[in-house]
């Protein structure tokens, strides 16, 4: 279940709340008790590592090409 996060207009709390994509744009009271708050953005980031090309694709060697079909048929 995706967390959405809110802020507090009134106290100015940020809280987070678990709840189903069909009630994201839901009104969310703070823990507080107070109803005048506002859903914010969020950021997501992505773990994971890249590595280089290899020299052989980098000089074009095996593998394809590119251009506009993938480089298997064109001349």
């Amino acid at each position: 279940m995706p967390r959405y996060e809110y802020r507090c207009r009134t106290c100015g709390d940020t809280f987070e709340l678990s709840r189903p994509m069909a009630e994201s744009a839901a009104p969310a009271a703070c823990p507080a008790g107070h109803d005048d708050t506002v859903k914010l953005l969020s950021t997501v980031a992505v773990g994971g590592s890249a590595s280089a090309p290899s020299p052989a694709s980098q000089a074009g060697g095996g593998g394809g090409g590119g251009g506009c079909c993938g480089g298997g048929c064109c001349g």
